[in-house]
């Protein structure tokens, strides 16, 4: 335990010393290299983020399903689960060299650094108050994307969930994937065990990071497309994670508590 709390400490002393030199620097020389360059140059710090994690906490990960990821870089939409905050700089730092196109909140672009990135990089920025014209804007910028060799990454969730909480999965993802006729790649990971929402502790052992079976939209509906996606993500936690208690819907979460 003594050596969660002082890695957990010195992860954090890394993260305030090294986040704004390393974003400063890639935010000055980005513009000297074209966009796929951009975004190797950029997701090194996420690399950089999940090994000295590893380093510091013993925070290990092992893949799972690696036979399922195309041969072909032609166009697919990962859906994740969303319980940490590793899978954030995890999923495009391990899909390296394959890069992702990830969807977000138009207000991001504002932030310092960060937001100066996701402008450079050509990410997708959307303006949810504008309804069906902001799933037009994903479709047409998504597709885009796609048809240059991109990955789309959705976390259907929207938000961090607890472990112990289930919330409905929202389906851009699969509504883009049936509108453009593009597979959806499902991944399930169980960072939270390690790595919990909200926490500073960061726990040693090994996250497992799990890649199923591209999933085609044909015959689906952008409902039944996330349900059978839902189906497997929940059905593939309790394999990697068997121990963990069974997630209750979010009201009921609230009325327990």
């Amino acid at each position: 335990m003594l050596r969660a709390y002082v890695g957990s400490f010195l992860f954090y002393i890394f993260l305030v010393v090294y986040t704004p030199i390393y974003a400063t620097v890639v935010c000055l020389i980005l513009r000297l290299f074209d966009v796929k360059t951009r975004y190797i140059l950029a997701c090194q710090y996420n690399l950089h983020l999940i090994w000295v994690l590893r380093w510091l906490c013993g925070v290990k990960w092992a893949f799972k399903g690696l036979e399922n990821l195309p041969a072909k870089d032609d166009g697919h939409i990962i859906l994740s689960n969303h319980e940490s905050v590793w899978e954030t700089h995890a999923i495009p730092a391990l899909m390296l060299p394959r890069a992702i196109c990830l969807v977000f909140k138009k207000e991001i672009t504002y932030i310092p650094f960060f937001g100066w990135a996701m402008s450079a990089l050509q990410m997708v920025p959307v303006d949810r108050s504008k309804g069906m014209e902001a799933f037009e804007q994903v479709r047409e910028r998504g597709g885009d994307r796609m048809r240059n060799g991109y990955y789309m990454l959705f976390f259907p969730e929207g938000t961090r969930v607890p472990i112990t909480e289930k919330r409905r999965y929202k389906t851009g993802g699969t509504r883009l994937a049936v509108a453009i006729n593009k597979p959806v790649l499902p991944i399930a990971h169980n960072a939270a065990d390690l790595w919990k929402r909200k926490s500073f502790l960061k726990t040693a052992g090994t996250i497992t990071f799990s890649i199923g079976k591209p999933i085609s939209p044909q015959g689906h509906t952008e409902d039944t497309m996330m349900q059978a996606v839902e189906d497997w993500i929940r059905g593939e936690l309790k394999v990697i994670s068997p121990n963990r208690p069974e997630p209750v819907p979010r009201e009921s979460a609230r009325t327990a508590k």
